[in-house]
């Protein structure tokens, strides 16, 4: 992991992408997206192969980025991830901003402070 830039740091995966690999993965996502960084890169440089669980691991990132404000970003992503991420719509997400930094969209705390008064 690069954390040369406390405000995105990177998690590099390589190698295969799969059921049998992705749990590592998954405890290191979900212990950084805890801390709630503006940025969350995933560089995919080494990537070789990944199946529906790597996929998943992608949409579970963003989904927990949308809940806490972090911008999940892919660096060096690899002709055929870029092509499964088109096909499945993933890259759509990922343009996505999170949903506490949208402009004129009610975040988390907005409907706190609503339930709370009503």
């Amino acid at each position: 992991m690069d954390r040369s830039d406390p405000g995105a740091p990177a998690i590099r995966v390589d190698g295969d992408l799969a059921f049998t690999t992705a749990a590592p993965l998954r405890a290191e996502l979900d212990r950084l997206l805890a801390e709630a960084p503006p940025t969350l890169v995933l560089d995919f440089g080494d990537l070789l192969f990944i199946d529906s669980t790597g996929l998943s691991l992608i949409v579970h990132a963003w989904r927990e980025g949308q809940q806490n404000g972090t911008v999940i970003r892919l660096r060096e992503t690899p002709r055929f991830l870029a092509t499964i991420l088109d096909m499945t719509g993933v890259t759509g997400l990922l343009a996505r901003p999170p949903l506490s930094v949208r402009p004129g969209w009610p975040t988390a705390g907005d409907a706190t402070e609503r339930s709370a008064s009503a």
